[in-house]
């Protein structure tokens, strides 16, 4: 990996003279210009950390003369499309997709991706992008769930060419099921869950195996015929019991539920597994091109083979990487449990990664957008940092976020003599006009800021240079190039729910007043939030990230 020292002392001196302290969000992302690889995140935070601690210990003086030094290291990012390789056997207008959610949970960010990219793919063969739920699981499927799919992929973007309920398709999921059966390649077993793990696991055919057609379609028939109770009977496919792959040892097409299923409810009472239902889903509906993540590799020869003996048309199947996020929850079962034990608040808790959590903090579609192109087709699995998703994220964001002021844990100081200023006005951002215009009242600064600058010479932005105290000494009025920090005068009560799920509270200008729910702003040198509510008069942001 390349050494970015160089490049890290010049954006992290450029960061503190421009905002009296380095910040190490700030910095990372400018790397990505002078070629910083995302999987090599993890190896450069450390020393971009140390440097900052560094530079934040410099007296203002030493920041500028250093800065010199390192002055050509810094550059604009040059912006660039980022396209998709090709793909195999892709034709202009007859590629055709398809998104394969289960609705038995909501959708984070690693599902995100693999859909971004088969809908960008869709769009760039000028083709079709099908949505198909994936929902013959009548235990585990909810409209809840359904339903917030259809939001969140609404909400990306992504519009899909037609939507199909695979458990429509019930008729024709029977229908091959007996075909197999008269094939003599599927065959009822009675066997015990135990059993046949016991079996599998020592690569022995059971005793059913050898049941005649005759035998398999009249326990078939009764299975549809609700004669046997849940767990009590299968219906298993032929396979190879001395296959080193073990999901192709009679694996298991068919089970009885009697869980009433929310679009079908009690109609059916015999459900095929995934891999029989998506084998088949995507030759029913002409898929051409499958994109989905590696995780699935194991069972594409499970889902060939039901192909081969049903002779449908196998569509390209294209494995990539499955991508998650450092630290991140994003099992359905585990977060099932975690609201009910009111651990988080919900599937849109900030402590997640689900669409609807990254939504509510202030993340917007064009980072998953573009998130998906510099992924690709990629087969290397990874964790992705967060501190990247704030990187793509801020860069899209931050043209167009409005400035505010922010302090948390106030601290009042009272100056005597303020000059005779009234009234100052204050860019709304630094690339626009506007402007918004804060009377001088009482004046607060954040607690953390007065406890680590007590007795030092420093700027309320815009206002005053003052010797920090509860009754500071104003120096003088110039913008001197010392440590500049943040204040709010007559402010109102403002909270911030940050991703570890803990709410910090403080006071925001009055200027946040004119905001409207789901506006994204920036509390300088705070972080890019989210006005999410506002509840008997107090302002609720969430955290977006640095």
């Amino acid at each position: 990996m390349k050494d970015f020292s160089k490049e890290i002392w010049a954006y992290a001196l450029k960061n503190a003279i421009e905002f009296g302290k380095a910040d190490a969000g700030k910095v990372l992302p400018k790397l990505f210009q002078h070629g910083l690889d995302k999987k090599d995140v993890k190896n450069v935070i450390k020393n971009i950390q140390e440097i900052v601690k560094k530079v934040n210990s410099m007296k203002a003086g030493e920041k500028e003369q250093e800065f010199f030094k390192y002055k050509d290291h810094v550059k604009e990012r040059e912006e660039k499309e980022e396209g998709l390789p090709e793909l195999e056997n892709a034709k202009e207008g007859k590629v055709i997709t398809r998104l394969a959610p289960e609705p038995s949970k909501y959708i984070h960010i690693g599902h995100a991706l693999v859909f971004m990219i088969q809908y960008l793919y869709a769009k760039k063969y000028k083709g079709k992008c099908l949505l198909r739920f994936d929902d013959t699981n009548p235990e585990k499927s909810a409209k809840e769930y359904y339903d917030a799919i259809k939001e969140d992929l609404l909400w990306l973007g992504i519009k899909c060419d037609k939507e199909i309920p695979a458990s429509n398709d019930m008729p024709v999921f029977y229908k091959y099921a007996e075909q197999l059966i008269k094939q003599k390649e599927a065959f009822a077993c009675s066997c015990s869950q135990e059993k046949m793990k016991e079996l599998r696991d020592k690569m022995k055919e059971c005793e059913h195996r050898k049941n005649k057609v005759e035998k398999n379609l009249e326990l078939w028939n009764n299975m549809l015929s609700k004669k046997y109770k849940e767990g009590e009977i299968t219906l298993r496919l032929k396979g190879d019991m001395k296959s080193n792959n073990g999901v192709m040892r009679d694996p298991v097409i068919f089970r009885v539920s009697y869980h009433a299923h929310f679009i079908q409810g009690r109609k059916y009472c015999v459900w095929p597994t995934y891999d029989f239902e998506s084998s088949i889903e995507d030759s029913l509906n002409g898929v051409t091109h499958v994109i989905r993540s590696n995780e699935l590799e194991l069972r594409e020869e499970l889902h060939k083979h039901i192909i081969d003996l049903l002779k449908l048309k196998l569509p390209i199947i294209r494995e990539i990487g499955r991508y998650q996020i450092t630290g991140a929850e994003t099992q359905g079962r585990i977060i099932r449990e975690m609201i009910e034990k009111k651990e988080i608040s919900g599937w849109d808790d900030p402590r997640l990664v689900t669409i609807s959590a990254l939504r509510r903090r202030g993340f917007v579609p064009e980072m998953f957008k573009e998130l998906a192109q510099t992924v690709g087709l990629s087969k290397s699995s990874g964790h992705i940092d967060p501190l990247v998703l704030g990187a793509v994220n801020r860069k899209i964001i931050d043209p167009i976020a409005d400035r505010y002021s922010f302090v948390d844990n106030p601290v009042e100081i009272k100056i005597e003599d303020k000059h005779g200023i009234k009234e100052v006005e204050m860019p709304i951002h630094p690339d626009k006009k506007e402007t918004r215009k804060i009377k001088i009242g009482k004046i607060f600064v954040s607690g953390r800021d007065y406890e680590a600058l007590k007795g030092n010479e420093i700027r309320l932005t815009h206002l005053l240079n003052i010797i920090m105290s509860l009754r500071p000494k104003v120096i003088s009025l110039g913008n001197k190039d010392i440590q500049k920090i943040n204040w709010v005068s007559e402010g109102v009560k403002a909270k911030i729910l940050m991703p570890d799920g803990k709410w910090i509270s403080g006071l925001a200008e009055k200027a946040i007043k004119k905001l409207k729910v789901g506006e994204l702003i920036q509390f300088e040198r705070f972080g890019f939030v989210r006005l999410d509510s506002v509840k008997k008069g107090v302002y609720e942001f969430w955290f977006s990230h640095k």
